[in-house]
C-alpha cells in the first residue's frame, strides 16, 4: 500500500503537469465549455489503457531499443501535434448558440484525445519506466499492474475535469471574434511547439 501512495502521487504530479492532452482538455472547454471536453478526456484515458498494453508488449521493448522506432514514432507525434496546431490556429471564432455552447462532435474530439496520446511515444516510455518500479512480478502482477493502470486513467479523467471546469471561466471571452482568436491561437501555438519540441527530443 505504501508503494501505491507512492506511485499515486507521481501519477496526479504527472498528469497534473502541463502538455498536449492538457493543452486539448483547456482549449476544448473554452470553445465548447466542459461537457464538450468530455469526448476529448475519454479518448485521452482510453488510449493510456492502449499505451499502457503497448509498453507491456514486444512493441513497447522494440521502442525502447530501437532508434529507428523510435524515430519514425516520435516523428508521427510531432506531426501530428503540429497539425493540430495549424488547424487550430486558421480556425475561425467558435459560434456559441443561445444557451453557450458551441457544438463539436464528441466522436471527433475522443479520436482527437486517443491520436494524441496513442501517437506520443514518451507516454509509453513513462509505462515502461514507471510502472515496472511499482509491481511485485513474484505475485499476480497482472492484476497490479491493471490496477496501476486505471488509476493512472481514472486520474486522467478526473484532473483533466478539472482542469475543464477551470476553463469554462474563460468562455465569456468567446463572446468576441477578437477573444476567440485569441483562443485559437494561443493553443495552436502551444501544440506546435510541443511538436517542434517532441520532433528534436531524444529518447
Amino acid at each position: 500500500m505504501e508503494s501505491y501512495l507512492l506511485f499515486l502521487l507521481i501519477a496526479i504530479a504527472t498528469v497534473l503537469s502541463p502538455g498536449p492532452g492538457v493543452i486539448l482538455t483547456l482549449t476544448n472547454a473554452i470553445r465548447y465549455g466542459m461537457s464538450g471536453a468530455i469526448g476529448g478526456i475519454l479518448g485521452i484515458a482510453f488510449g493510456t489503457f492502449i499505451v499502457a498494453g503497448v509498453s507491456a508488449t514486444s512493441l513497447g521493448i522494440l521502442l525502447a531499443t530501437s532508434t529507428v522506432a523510435f524515430s519514425i514514432m516520435k516523428f508521427i507525434g510531432a506531426a501530428y501535434l503540429i497539425y493540430l496546431g495549424i488547424k487550430l490556429w486558421k480556425s475561425p471564432a467558435a459560434k456559441i448558440d443561445p444557451k453557450g455552447v458551441a457544438i463539436k462532435s464528441r466522436k471527433r474530439q475522443f479520436s482527437e484525445g486517443l491520436t494524441l496520446q496513442l501517437t506520443n511515444p514518451k507516454a509509453v516510455f513513462f509505462f515502461m519506466s514507471i510502472f515496472p518500479q511499482f509491481v511485485d512480478f513474484s505475485s499476480n502482477h497482472v492484476g497490479q499492474f491493471v490496477l496501476l493502470v486505471v488509476t493512472y486513467s481514472s486520474l486522467v479523467v478526473l484532473i483533466h475535469l478539472f482542469y475543464a471546469h477551470l476553463a469554462k471561466s474563460a468562455r465569456s471571452w468567446l463572446s468576441s471574434d477578437k477573444g476567440g482568436r485569441m483562443v485559437n491561437r494561443l493553443g495552436g501555438g502551444t501544440f506546435m511547439c510541443f511538436g517542434v519540441g517532441l520532433a528534436s527530443a531524444g529518447k
